[in-house]
């Protein structure tokens, strides 16, 4: 940017003097400079898309279809998960009658833990082909551990698995195994 300079005459012999200038940076081409910048990197970045699991849900009945009879799963061909508060999962294979604080088995979400005991109960299953897994997550468990579950699904390839919540003979055996703290009541 161009200045004029002013000279001045004194009254000391009538000498010119330039003023002093204060010096001074233009910032506009600076600012230029940034926007060029700022749109480059706009439109050479990728936004990160949100990761999305797919459930393979079933498709809606239509009003005019039968509703199929309910679907009675024997306890030797499924196994239930109970996903618990503080990243806590139980496991049976028992019914209302024979459930209790001993065979309410907790384990851990890692290989060795919830995996395992996963493909135990399906090598050990009566019909390979009809093993279902049935996920009831309480009212204390997280979202993490829900999908750490789903995860283990497909890891352990098994096909065949539900969601549904605590019967109300589970909720009492599970209270009773947790406690009220949170902690773990010890087994006998």
């Amino acid at each position: 940017m161009a200045e004029v300079q002013v000279q001045d005459k004194s009254a000391k012999g009538g000498k010119v003097r330039s003023k002093k200038n204060n010096p001074r940076v233009d910032m506009t081409p600076m600012v230029d400079l940034n926007f060029l910048l700022l749109m480059f990197f706009m439109f050479t970045s990728t936004f990160s898309k949100p990761n999305v699991m797919d459930l393979g849900l079933p498709a809606k009945p239509k009003d005019e279809d039968k509703k199929p009879p309910p679907t009675e799963i024997k306890l030797s061909n499924s196994i239930s998960l109970l996903l618990g508060k503080d990243n806590k999962v139980f496991w049976h294979q028992q019914d209302n009658t024979s459930l209790t604080d001993q065979n309410l088995n907790e384990t851990t979400f890692d290989r060795e833990g919830i995996r395992k005991v996963i493909e135990q109960a399906k090598a050990n299953a009566a019909d390979k082909t009809k093993f279902t897994v049935i996920i009831k997550p309480t009212d204390d468990a997280v979202y993490k551990n829900f999908v750490d579950i789903l995860d283990e699904m497909a890891i352990t390839k098994s096909e065949q698995y539900g969601v549904t919540d605590l019967k109300p003979w589970e909720k009492a055996i599970y209270d009773r195994k947790v406690g009220n703290s949170g902690a773990v009541a010890p087994t006998k």
